[in-house]
């Protein structure tokens, strides 16, 4: 079940701080999916989609830009009395994309780590696997997680039971994603009872249905699926008929989606032998020009940074490569070679098979396989190579600079002048800095931006590991107080990663730049900018901050902006707001995007009481967004008491087949295998501007639109 959303509600009404309501997938709009750039779907050139996407009756794939989404109850639009949605820079219509909501909205989940506030303490932030869903964990005295009992005895049948019953897609994929969140324990022989309950849905006619089996494989993370996921990527002809019932061929949305479900089995399997046959499997994707259609070498790409192979034990002869020094072939088998594959894919700039849209996906794939490995000199390498796409004298595509941007963000650090690796540190910063004041694409000045908050939160280790944090924090300070307008509110949120960081990684923070946050927040008035520097002070944890955002809070109109205040009130775990939170959400029981924000602040500040009172609520409500928005928090929050009350909502056939929907997607979420959502490692540093249909989508038609 994926979400609808209309753009104009996607802004006005909060939904890019947290999911919103809409039908399809049981998922959520998180971004850019109206700008979708030209030949998204298919490869080639154009103004737009050129291929069509979902085929089934209640899912018909987008024409444009303004077209509306899969048929079925959308979300309500903006009202009368709700501000017009800016545009795109250019003059084009639909949002404008570099707004700060966009990036959180695909990078808020391991702030937020809702889950471990729940069931199991906090989640520390600093490392590098934070950002890919590995935080280290402390345990609370009070958990309500639910328990293996009620997973298997209660949420696991009702699931089973509408996937044999129901034929609505809202329905069905809902359970399918829900079923796969939760996994099974496979048999002696490897078999998986999910694996076989879902299988068969890769030949429903409706393509949503078919496409949501694919990647629901790989979130159920058992290898013995990696096979059909293979000849579903390869479109292998003599597998068409058992696979999707046809001879006519895969379709390239399934071939996408089975990229995605390959990297989730690469990203939890510990088998190196696994990770060897799927790495070989996208390398061929990538390679082959008969199997050129963009969407599925972006998923291809991206799916290979998830996938890390063993790391050799010796660094290899580059003499050994082949004759007369020219590139090996094959797919790589280590990560040394895996990463210098993926940079060489990234730097070719003259093959017409590497367009530079799947291109600009590859530095991320780069920095999240470098994320555990101490190699001074192959940082130096990749580092070099991305420089010289930012900055003033930046080369390539905006895409390709935004990129460039977002991945150094995730290799710098802190290390002053450190020879070991040619003071690369050192450049990583100055770029940095430099990429912010240089004229043309805002988005990737606002990219640098972040990353320097992200590099300025991780000491190095060199013998002066901090000693590049003055000058960041200096920069940041300056861009908040004098930059622009619309970089303001960037600077703020870079300060707020960069002094979370630097808390988890046991570093002092710095009291003046938290209390230049604090004070710009005291002294707008600026929507975009109370709610980004909420966010930002939240994200820091300054609880020093906590009367002006309860002041703020109570002096705004705006839901969306008053949902970033309760949850920058959330994520400083402000107790003394609770009572505050508590009110705002008796009182939203209307107002679907506030009361949902307003409750999952409960959650994060451990409020035992606000799953009875959305309990309460979900039984009074009468719409479907206000259903939707209870259900979805119930799930988010993930308490044991829960259960039973969407259970009902499944069951209950009064509802909206959508309605129902989303209680299958909250019941997967509570019961759910990962602390993280799934698909937080796809969508966390990802260039989001370089997007795909099958990434994301205006209509809630792609992974990342995916609960």
């Amino acid at each position: 079940m994926k979400k609808l959303l209309l753009l104009g509600a996607l802004l006005a009404g909060g939904a890019l701080c947290l999911q919103d309501v809409s039908v399809g997938h049981g998922g959520t709009y998180r971004g850019p999916g109206d700008t979708v750039p030209p030949g998204g779907g298919g490869g080639g050139g154009g103004g737009g989609p050129s291929t069509p996407g979902p085929s089934g009756p209640s899912a018909p794939g987008p024409s444009g830009p303004s077209t509306p989404g899969p048929s079925g109850p959308a979300a309500p639009g903006p009202g009368s009395n709700q501000p017009k949605a800016p545009t795109t820079q250019g003059g084009d219509s639909g949002p404008d994309l570099t707004l700060w909501q966009f990036w959180w909205g695909f990078n808020k989940d391991p702030y937020l780590n809702l889950k471990s506030h729940i069931h199991s303490g906090s989640t520390l932030t600093g490392s590098d696997d934070f950002f890919l869903g590995h935080g280290q964990q402390t345990q609370s005295k009070d958990s309500l997680k639910p328990s293996e009992e009620t997973i298997r005895s209660k949420i696991v049948p009702a699931l089973k039971k509408a996937l044999e019953n129901e034929t609505n897609n809202d329905i069905v994929t809902g359970a399918m994603v829900a079923l796969a969140k939760i996994g099974d324990v496979p048999d002696e022989n490897g078999k998986s009872e999910f694996m076989e309950i879902i299988e068969p849905f890769l030949k429903d006619p409706n393509q949503e249905i078919a496409e949501t089996a694919a990647v629901a494989l790989g979130i159920l993370g058992n290898p013995a699926a990696v096979t059909d996921l293979k000849f579903l990527v390869t479109d292998e002809p003599s597998e068409r008929m058992r696979l999707v019932g046809s001879e006519a061929g895969v379709n390239y949305r399934t071939r996408a989606f089975a990229c995605y479900g390959l990297g989730q089995i690469g990203f939890r399997t510990e088998d190196p032998a696994v990770r060897q046959d799927i790495v070989d499997a996208l390398w061929k994707i990538c390679e082959s020009p008969r199997m050129s259609t963009r969407d599925v070498k972006v998923a291809a790409i991206i799916a290979m940074g998830l996938v890390p192979l063993d790391v050799a034990a010796e660094v290899p002869d580059p003499a050994a490569a082949g004759k007369n020094g020219e590139k090996a072939s094959g797919p790589p088998t280590d990560r040394r070679a895996q990463i210098e594959y993926l940079l060489e894919f990234f730097q070719d700039e003259k093959n017409d098979n590497r367009h530079y849209l799947v291109r600009a996906h590859a530095p991320r794939a780069i920095a999240n396989l470098m994320a555990d490995i101490d190699d001074p000199m192959l940082k130096k390498d990749v580092a070099e190579a991305l420089l010289p796409y930012i900055g003033d004298r930046k080369k390539g595509e905006k895409e390709l600079n935004q990129s460039a941007s977002l991945a150094l963000g995730q290799l710098g650090d802190l290390d002053l002048k450190d020879k070991s690796d040619g003071f690369i540190d050192d450049k990583i910063r100055q770029g940095l800095m430099e990429a912010t004041g240089t004229a043309g694409d805002q988005q990737s000045k606002f990219f640098a931006l972040i990353a320097l908050g992200q590099v300025g939160g991780r000491p190095g280790s060199s013998e002066d590991p901090m000693g590049g944090a003055e000058e960041i924090r200096k920069f940041l300070k300056t861009q908040l107080a004098k930059g622009k307008t619309t970089s303001k509110p960037w600077a703020g949120l870079a300060i707020g990663v960069m002094e979370r960081a630097l808390l988890d990684a046991n570093q002092n923070q710095s009291p003046d730049s938290l209390r230049a946050l604090r004070m710009s927040l005291k002294d707008t008035k600026t929507k975009l900018e109370v709610g980004a520097y909420a966010i930002a002070l939240g994200i820091a944890g300054d609880l020093e901050s906590e009367s002006i955002l309860l002041e703020k809070l109570d002096s705004m109109a705006d839901d969306e902006v008053r949902g970033h205040l309760a949850i920058g009130l959330g994520l400083m775990n402000s107790v003394g707001s609770m009572e505050t939170i508590q009110e705002v959400v008796t009182k939203s029981k209307h107002r679907g995007d506030l009361l949902k924000q307003a409750a999952i602040a409960l959650g994060l500040l451990g409020d035992k009481n606000v799953v009875t009172t959305l309990v309460t609520q979900l039984e009074e409500a009468k719409t479907l967004s206000t259903q939707a928005a209870i259900a979805s928090a119930l799930g988010f929050i993930g308490d044991s008491r829960s259960v039973d009350p969407l259970i009902a909502m499944l069951e209950n056939k009064e509802l909206t087949d959508a309605a129902r929907g989303f209680a299958a997607v909250a019941l997967g979420i509570v019961a759910d295998k990962e602390l993280l959502p799934w698909n937080a490692k796809f969508s966390v540093n990802i260039n989001y501007r370089a997007n795909t249909t099958t990434l994301t989508g205006e209509n809630g038609t792609g992974l990342l639109d995916i609960l």
